[in-house]
């Protein structure tokens, strides 16, 4: 308090908003010590357009599984079978485009032979996860052992599918979801000006929201940021999502494979901070006691959990066997210990009952830096690895200290 007004400064406001919110920053702080680090590091290409731009579509499989894993860790469970789950969905996927032969004996368009083919794998993404639900809420059997159990069946499953081999080749509209970019309407030349013009909007949209949004609370009586605090937050927002703008317009544009991320980290975040689904499951991660006796439907509720993972991995198989242009045996080897290490880097807590969206997403953000810079560094594989075990063992710790804490 100022003793001289009895207000709260800025200072001090602003000191109580970082306190109350160390796990965010500290990872904020970290994404940007990582990068600062790979561009002196690799002289400047970490930092290049093109090399971002590259970056952003490598994480998008990482980071949409991030969208289902959350909700599962904040309940207090795990699925160690994204992984393998994701590569059995993306030879079902390919499977279906080129070697079925109810399928291809249709004579049907194309388009309409690939669009069935994405909603049968995102359906078998949804069998999956009721599979894993019906045994971890109904038969309460640990998700860990189910999870680990179905990672060790559809390897052997996507070997059946693939027959051992490499599945390939596809219409270039598949391919189109991994690998292209929205077309650019405006005769800009290199420059990616209806990008731009996309993230423009993107802001401004964002600025009235948070009016709106401000007023409203103002309205209600509840607390709001003082005014220059709330004015350094949309200025420093605005500020990183038009450096996002031009980083994509400067290289192509926007892929649609950050589309579809983005929509689904919306999903997450509008579904676990606006339903009451989403408060249910933070009450059972936090206490499943408790959770019980205030009227939560444990059973219910897990259920949908695993559901939604099951679906993530579908879209998350869609994504990566577009952009590969083929379905391999070893697709989806370790994705799930990416999303687990994106979601625990992100802030999620270990324990279950806390995590966000937004954290999780720059979670995988992190790895994915991580992976290419050392690539870029031409660093032995190895030694990848032992960072980024590392690095997980220091966020796990971090978010164990806070805990402590408290």
């Amino acid at each position: 308090m100022d003793n001289k007004t009895g207000k709260t400064t800025v200072f001090a406001e602003l000191t109580r908003m970082l306190r109350g919110n160390v796990r965010q920053y500290t990872m904020i702080v970290a994404l940007l010590a990582i990068w600062i680090i790979f561009t002196i590091t690799t002289g400047g290409i970490f930092i290049s357009s093109r090399n971002l731009s590259i970056l952003s579509v490598q994480m998008c499989t990482t980071g949409i599984l991030t969208g289902g894993m959350l909700m599962v860790i904040v309940s207090g469970n795990i699925d160690l079978a994204a992984g393998s789950v994701c590569g059995t969905l993306g030879a079902l996927v390919a499977y279906t485009m080129t070697r079925s032969k109810l399928l291809n004996g249709l004579g049907l368009n194309p388009i309409i032979e690939i669009i069935i083919a994405i909603i049968v794998t995102i359906a078998a993404g949804l069998l999956i996860g009721a599979w894993h639900g019906y045994w971890v809420a109904f038969r309460k059997v640990p998700a860990f052992i189910v999870t680990l159990a179905s990672q060790i069946a559809f390897k052997g499953l996507t070997l059946m599918i693939t027959n051992g081999a490499t599945i390939g080749e596809f219409h270039p509209a598949f391919k189109g979801i991994g690998q292209n970019y929205i077309p650019n309407i405006f005769n800009s030349g290199d420059f990616h000006l209806f990008t731009m013009v996309i993230f423009a909007a993107a802001i401004v949209l964002y600025i009235v929201m948070e009016i709106r949004k401000r007023n409203k609370r103002i309205k209600n009586g509840f607390t709001v940021l003082s005014l220059p605090l709330q004015i350094l937050k949309l200025v420093l927002l605005s500020a990183v999502m038009a450096a996002a703008g031009f980083i994509f317009a400067d290289y192509r544009g926007i892929p649609y494979a950050i589309l579809i991320l983005l929509v689904v980290v919306a999903l997450s975040h509008l579904i676990t901070t606006r339903t009451s689904f989403g408060r249910h499951v933070y009450a059972i991660g936090g206490n499943v006691e408790a959770a019980r006796l205030s009227g939560v439907n444990i059973r219910k509720t897990l259920m949908k959990v695993f559901l939604i993972m099951g679906a993530m991995c579908g879209v998350a198989a869609i994504v990566y066997t577009s952009r590969l242009n083929a379905a391999t045996t070893a697709a989806g080897v370790n994705f799930e210990l990416d999303a687990i290490a994106a979601c625990f880097i992100g802030g999620t807590s270990v324990t279950g009952g806390y995590g966000t969206a937004i954290g999780a997403i720059i979670g995988a953000l992190v790895m994915a830096s991580l992976d290419n810079g050392m690539s870029l560094m031409n660093l032995p594989i190895m030694i990848q690895y032992i960072v980024k075990g590392a690095i997980l063992l220091l966020a796990v710790w971090v978010d164990t200290a806070n805990r402590n804490k408290k």
